[in-house]
């Protein structure tokens, strides 16, 4: 398979963290402004090298990325358009970078800490199709847009599953897979400190590092970063996570220990950036066809609210198309919390571009307010329950409080759409995840070592 790139942290999670223990009370972080590092290096802190062949994202056939997926139907992508497109908005994809094409409005390199580029190149595949779900353009060759296609992308490249550090050799477990990889939660920090300094208005993060509760993190400069950004008005989106090694060990809302207790008291996990909810919205994951949680989506107190994470299309590395990735047994679809977050991220630029000067507080607020919920307010699984950008775009949102509006009834499907129930959204269900949102990405990839490359591979 191939590398299963992971925060600093979450490499020893590999590594040791097979197991969790019992679940535990933890003290949500707090973020200090003297762990913050204003100057941001140029590239990657130390030497790195390609270490795996490029990944090729593809159709599995022109019929079926011919129409709008049922993701684009679940957001009504098209009828947010009426009130925004996303004009003047930039968005940082912190990821493996972007490979500009004509779906893009346009593509600014934003930095590279994986190698000695600009951010415009991506080996993976993955940071192109997050940014294709933000700010895709629709196309007459297919069904496929993203929900702010005149948005610009900043990219920034800050994670690679096919590089690592130079002459590091690595064998095929899942811990050493981890460590030939490349990105760490201070390279995250260093990524987000460098898109608030290229002029983002919002920041996409679809990627995680995990461990169990009571574990430190070490990633006090990225819980700086995100204050930083949230300070300066810039919102912040990021996947919650999946429910894959290192982060197999769900959060159940159950301590054994102590029967009443809820949320930060019964984890079983911790992820980051997520944990610093306050600075940031934490994207969990729902099937995109019925709107209900997404079985592989880790839960906990951080998480904000939900979007699709399966079955998803977005933009291949030319501009097509896209719907699988090579797995080790054959073709597999594209799913994760890593492409639900970019939803959210693009509400955030078509919000930021209809309402001009709106605060980073209340344009996360106008997000959940308008989510549609249980009718129990917000848990650990959807959060505040899944976006919906057509109200939060033409909602009055006055209160601050969002507890109230999780009771809104869910809009029925289009009856003259196809028949996928649109606003059925989960209360019960599943969560969210950790590591990095990319180890879903990356475990259905076979391993493929660097051999001699011909043109085609990179």
């Amino acid at each position: 398979m191939r590398g299963v790139r992971a925060a600093s942290v979450a490499v020893v999670c590999c590594a040791l963290w097979a197991s969790a223990g019992p679940a535990a009370a933890v003290v949500p972080p707090t973020a200090s402004p003297s762990d913050l590092t204003l100057r941001v290096p140029s590239g990657p802190p130390q030497a790195t090298e390609q270490k795996a062949l490029c990944g090729k994202p593809f159709a599995s056939s022109s019929a079926d990325v011919r129409d709008p997926s049922a993701a684009q139907q679940l957001m009504q992508v098209q009828a947010a358009w009426r009130y925004s497109k996303g004009e003047g908005i930039k968005v940082a994809v912190i990821d493996t970078g972007v490979q500009p094409s004509k779906r893009f409005t346009k593509v600014i390199g934003g930095g590279d800490f994986v190698s000695n580029g600009n951010g415009l190149t991506d080996c993976d595949g993955h940071g192109t199709m997050v940014a294709g779900i933000i700010a895709g353009k629709p196309s007459t060759s297919d069904g496929f847009a993203g929900v702010a296609p005149a948005a610009e992308v900043i990219a920034i490249r800050q994670t690679s599953l096919s590089y690592g550090p130079k002459d590091n050799k690595s064998g095929g477990s899942a811990a050493d897979i981890a460590a030939s990889s490349y990105g760490n939660v201070q390279t995250l920090a260093y990524a987000v400190v460098a898109a608030v300094q290229k002029g983002a208005d919002v920041i996409n993060i679809s990627e995680v590092a995990c461990g169990p509760a009571g574990t430190p993190m070490h990633d006090g400069a990225l819980g700086a970063a995100l204050q930083y950004a949230y300070r300066r008005n810039v919102v912040v989106v990021a996947a919650a996570g999946n429910l894959v090694d290192p982060c197999k060990t769900q959060n159940t809302g159950v301590n054994p220990a102590n029967p009443a207790a809820k949320g930060w008291d019964t984890l079983n996990t911790v992820v980051s950036p997520g944990w610093y909810s306050p600075y940031l919205l934490t994207v969990g994951g729902v099937d995109s066809a019925t709107g209900s949680p997404w079985p592989l989506s880790l839960h906990g107190p951080w998480v904000s609210v939900a979007a699709p994470a399966t079955g998803l299309v977005s933009v291949g590395l030319r501009g097509q198309a896209v719907n699988r990735q090579e797995g080790e047994k054959g073709p597999v679809t594209v799913d994760g919390t890593s492409f639900a977050s970019p939803y959210v991220a693009g509400l955030a630029a078509l919000i930021k571009a209809r309402f001009k000067g709106i605060s980073a507080a209340d344009v996360m607020r106008r997000i959940t307010a308008t989510a549609h919920g249980a009718g129990s307010g917000r848990n650990d699984v959807v959060g505040y329950g899944v976006v919906d950008p057509v109200a939060a775009l033409s909602d009055t949102v006055v209160d601050s409080s969002v507890d109230a509006a999780a009771s809104r009834p869910i809009a029925p499907p289009d009856a003259t759409g196809p028949d996928h129930t649109a606003r059925n959204v989960a209360l019960a269900g599943t969560g969210v995840c950790l590591l990095t949102a990319l180890v879903w990405w990356a475990i259905s990839i076979p391993r493929r070592r660097l051999r001699k490359l011909g043109e085609d591979d990179y």
